[in-house]
């Protein structure tokens, strides 16, 4: 019964996702969370968990490739002003969303991993609303769809359905509104483009241990800021010409005369400024760091810089799958978790494997010091023969200039820059994947002058695995079947999957049969030995003749892949910490004997 139903969500769940702000970078004052029990096709489910999840406690009948969310919400006393607007943002849903309030179309929208928001200012009534999203997700492959699969198996998992990420309300003033915020750092000073829906923005920058921040104030043009061909613009009201360059609210900050203390952010140290925006009406909350990422020359053999010093990413692959929830954690604070457990080993860098996460991942990852490659989710077919046994066996080389421009295409491109424009403010972020092992490459040359123009200031890995054409900021290597000494071109050499050793854990595995993976060890001993061999080979090795990183495989089981460092549900290390948290000092050593 219902009342049992919700008992037991109770139990489980708490209201941890219900009072997690959801966008860190932009935060204001105003928040109502609409998480909680919704209906799907008939049934209670807990949202913001995916009906495949056990945490969305859904137990309906089939849903088959149409989902009807519906709930009704007021909102609170004095929530909003006469003069405010209501906007109502979703994380994700996946795959087409149409969204009504009361009985009206307010919006649609196309594609599961990106979040978007609708003033439903005018379409809100007195007292009681109703809220539903029809959602289409036939796990059509036009769309990006991740490790998702109808029949899950090996590196494929079960699919996620309909909304998987928060929604929420925030109120918001009609004028003076401060609508977008891009942040570009360097190393000594920081560009700030703000835009607002006013005359006058101030800005404040401060920080921990810093008692006294540094203020700005700057008239400007109110307008939109957004991004067209690459160039940030104000589409100012009546203006003739919507492409003139964003001025007045763009503010170039050298720290030198802020009079605060200067601080580089780096994965030891991850130091994290304050900022404040302001206007007479509207006040938003965000933060930036002082970081930079780009390629060199040490000693005549490539390297990686971050802040411009040599460093080598030590990594692992991160799919972001959790048992209970699937797509998403029990509760926030589980992605620190998953952060500190890597670091404690000894890692650097997650690599986000075809997944975008919600903002509260990367948020832990800026505060952490843990550094980002993400990947851009694919689409298209994917072909096992072509695309993996092929290039195992030495076939690594092909074309992937096509004529023609699909749908499928368009909405790969789409989906590329709006990903970039989302994470741009997000420091942990370092680098891209934008096709990985040939899974729907087209045109990676072009794709590569596309994000480098939208967003100059990551590095690019245009192809990780094989299929290399001319232009990529590495040299990028899948190596799962034999430990090799590896040598860089011109570019930095980046070893961007390898390992991927399994041992069964019994009482810890999604199902009793299978396990993928490549290579087996039978305890936490011989699982230890084996990826000790494989940096010792392979890995270190190579970093005199230029390799940069290597990402393992991976953080954790999925699924039926038991190939992890940790089990499925995280409750047991599957490698002896000590040993493999040595690792890193021996990278450490082996990249500063390299430098001499």
């Amino acid at each position: 019964d219902e009342e049992g139903w919700e008992q037991k969500m109770s139990q489980i769940m708490g209201d941890c996702w219900h009072q997690e702000y959801p966008r860190p970078q932009f935060r204001r004052d105003s928040f109502f969370s609409l998480d909680g029990k919704w209906q799907l096709n008939g049934a209670p489910i807990h949202v913001p968990f995916a009906p495949e999840a056990k945490l969305s406690g859904y137990r309906g009948r089939e849903r088959g490739s149409r989902l009807s969310y519906r709930r009704y919400f007021r909102l609170p006393e004095g929530f909003a002003g006469e003069d405010d607007d209501i906007l109502l943002h979703f994380g994700a849903v996946d795959q087409r969303a149409r969204v009504r309030l009361n009985g009206r179309v307010i919006a649609k929208h196309e594609g599961g991993y990106l979040p978007f928001s609708i003033n439903i200012t005018r379409a809100l009534v007195p007292g009681e609303n109703q809220l539903c999203v029809d959602v289409i997700d036939s796990l059509s492959h036009a769309y990006p769809y991740g490790k998702q699969h109808r029949r899950p198996h090996g590196m494929w998992y079960t699919p996620v359905s309909g909304i998987w990420q928060s929604v929420w309300i925030e109120a918001v003033p009609r004028k003076g509104r401060i609508q977008e915020l891009r942040i570009t750092p360097s190393l000594d000073q920081v560009e700030i483009l703000a835009a607002a829906d006013s005359e006058e923005l101030t800005i404040a920058i401060g920080g921990e241990g810093i008692e006294k921040p540094f203020v700005m104030t700057a008239a400007g043009l109110p307008g939109l800021l957004h991004m067209r061909e690459g160039r940030t613009c104000l589409e100012a009201p009546g203006c003739e010409d919507p492409d003139i360059p964003m001025v007045g609210q763009r503010f170039r900050i050298r720290m030198e005369d802020t009079g605060l203390p200067l601080h580089h952010w780096t994965p030891e140290h991850p130091y994290l400024y304050t900022l404040t925006l302001e206007t007479a009406t509207d006040q938003v909350e965000s933060y930036f760091a002082l970081r930079t990422i780009d390629t060199g020359v040490k000693n005549g053999k490539p390297v990686l810089l971050l802040n411009g010093e040599p460093i080598f990413l030590h990594g692992v692959l991160d799919q972001g799958y959790f048992l209970d929830g699937h797509y998403l954690p029990e509760e926030p604070a589980e992605y620190r978790r998953d952060i500190c457990r890597m670091k404690s080993l000894g890692f650097n860098c997650l690599r986000k494997h075809i997944k975008i996460e919600p903002e509260v991942f990367y948020y832990a990852c800026d505060r952490e010091g843990m550094l980002v490659i993400q990947d851009m989710v694919q689409n298209g077919g994917y072909s096992w023969i072509l695309d993996t046994a092929l290039p195992n066996l030495g076939f690594q080389k092909r074309s992937d200039h096509r004529p023609g421009w699909t749908k499928r295409r368009m909405i790969f491109v789409q989906h590329m820059k709006d990903t970039l424009e989302h994470l741009y403010n997000h420091p942990c972020i370092v680098i891209y994947t934008i096709f990985n092992e040939g899974w729907g490459q087209f045109d990676s040359d072009r794709m590569y002058r596309i994000c480098r123009k939208l967003d100059g200031t990551r590095l690019y890995n245009s192809t990780s695995g094989w299929f290399a054409q001319k232009e990529s900021n590495f040299d990028s290597v899948h190596a799962y079947f034999r430990n090799r000494k590896l040598t860089a071109g011109t570019r930095p050499l980046l070893i961007s999957e390898c390992g991927g050793y399994v041992r069964k854990i019994e009482g810890h595995l999604w199902k009793s049969y299978g396990g993928y993976g490549y290579g087996t060890a039978k305890s936490r001993e011989e699982l230890t030995r084996r990826i000790e061999a494989l940096y010792e080979e392979m890995v270190l090795p190579s970093i005199a003749d230029g390799a940069c990183g290597c990402i393992y495989t991976q953080l954790s089981d999925v699924e039926g892949e038991i190939n992890g460092l940790y089990t499925y549900d995280r409750k047991v290390c599957k490698v002896e910490k000590e040993r493999i948290r040595a690792i890193a000092e021996r990278i450490h050593m082996t990249r500063k004997q390299s430098e001499r």
